[in-house]
């Protein structure tokens, strides 16, 4: 494992940092034993970074009993405090030490404001006595170093970094976001002030890591040395010198092998212009076929017409990705509950712009599931929708009687 200086901390971050929002599940639950095996696996191979929030429905706890058991001493753990929950001064302290108590631990090495999207957020913060508080919790040795996660643009994201002396900070960052929210542009002026720059959503969501369309993939073919799109995906990013640390969700145990097979060799400034070249042209061709630029992050859920937002993009830009027939039947198979769940598909949204208010890409989220809607369910949309409430009707009397 390769390691960099976390800015002006004095800490060395491995180049590899776990994310901890998308923990393996099972059912509605994180599965524990699998999530320890796997942070364990990735602490032995040398990954000292994990990334998680108060927001995180049980991530805390679960990496605190891990970290309990021995681990501690061995990581740098970082959580993030929302700023839309706190109201007061009563409300900071409140957070923290639930933040503490589920960690199991006395103190937070890097505690971040969470999705800033731009300085009204932090002046209201401020407002509420959070510089006071930072300040308080540093001087108890509850907390080492104080961030921020940032998921607004680029002017302001600069007015925030200038506005109190952070050590690090959290941005989104991959070769197909290299202009959107703080960007290149922003990276570069982070780290020149000194802070140590934590990268997230290095491959889009999954999207950059996942089966490329056939015209995309030969383009990564070209390469003789075997490198898989996550890889180059997150070797774009470990090439900027200004990144301490690229922050990857890592559920299953193939992805965390191969991320740290990647990070044996995340040097900066290691790939060649015709690398780069290349990964510009793969950019290109993905930036003309995928129709919306949601990451799967969830922040958007639940909502209250119960569409799945997520699964609706996802099976919308596959379908356009890969130009099949099947995405658009697993839509509607999925959707409108032909699998016994309950129906989620695009044209349940009641316009309410719920959606858009925690969206940290800024996507107009309700226009778009107008243009899912539009397109993925077609003229046979309503009579499935019968036939699946229908059979889920059978299914619920079945069930009932042969209990």
């Amino acid at each position: 494992m390769l390691y960099r200086p976390m800015g002006k901390t004095g800490d060395f971050v491995s180049v590899l940092g776990y994310g901890c929002m998308r923990l393996p599940r099972k059912g509605t639950k994180i599965d524990e034993q699998r999530a320890e095996k796997q942070i364990v696996y990735a602490i032995e191979q040398g990954v000292n970074y994990f990334d998680t929030a108060y927001l995180y429905p049980g991530s805390e706890a679960v990496l605190g009993k891990i970290m309990a058991k021995g681990y501690r001493d061995k990581v740098l753990v970082a959580t993030k405090i929302p700023p839309f929950l706190v109201h007061s001064r009563k409300d900071m302290d409140a957070i923290l030490n639930k933040s503490l108590e589920r960690l199991k631990t006395d103190y937070i090495d890097y505690y971040l404001i969470h999705s800033l999207t731009g300085k009204s957020g932090w002046d209201r913060a401020k407002g509420l006595g959070m510089e006071e508080f930072l300040a308080g919790a540093k001087e108890s040795g509850k907390i080492r170093h104080v961030g921020f996660s940032y998921h607004g643009e680029k002017n302001q994201f600069r007015e925030v970094v200038d506005d109190y002396p952070w050590d690090m900070c959290l941005i989104q960052y991959n070769y197909m976001d290299q202009n959107i929210q703080a960007g290149k542009e922003g990276l570069e002026y982070a780290a020149s002030k000194g802070l140590g720059v934590a990268v997230m959503e290095p491959l889009r969501g999954g999207l950059l890591a996942n089966r490329m369309p056939r015209e995309i993939q030969g383009l990564w073919e070209q390469e003789e040395n075997g490198k898989t799109p996550a890889e180059w995906a997150l070797r774009w990013v470990w090439n900027h010198p200004q990144v301490s640390v690229v922050l990857s969700g890592m559920n299953e145990e193939s992805q965390i092998q191969e991320n740290i097979r990647a990070a044996e060799n995340a040097y900066p400034n290691s790939l060649s212009k015709k690398e780069l070249e290349r990964i510009d042209r793969v950019n290109e061709r993905l930036k003309g076929l995928i129709k919306v630029g949601c990451t799967g992050c969830g922040y958007c859920m639940p909502c209250p017409a119960g569409v799945n937002i997520p699964n609706c993009f996802s099976y919308y830009n596959d379908k356009h990705l890969f130009r099949e027939l099947q995405f658009q039947l697993k839509y509607l198979g999925m959707c409108i509950g032909m699998d016994g769940g309950q129906p989620s598909q695009a044209s349940l949204c009641r316009d309410c712009g719920k959606c858009e208010q925690h969206c940290p890409q800024d996507l107009p989220v309700r226009e778009h599931l107008k243009e899912v809607s539009r397109d993925m369910e077609k003229l046979y949309y309503k009579p499935l929708t019968g036939l699946a409430a229908g059979y889920n009707k059978i299914r619920k009397l079945l069930k009932k009687n042969f209990q």
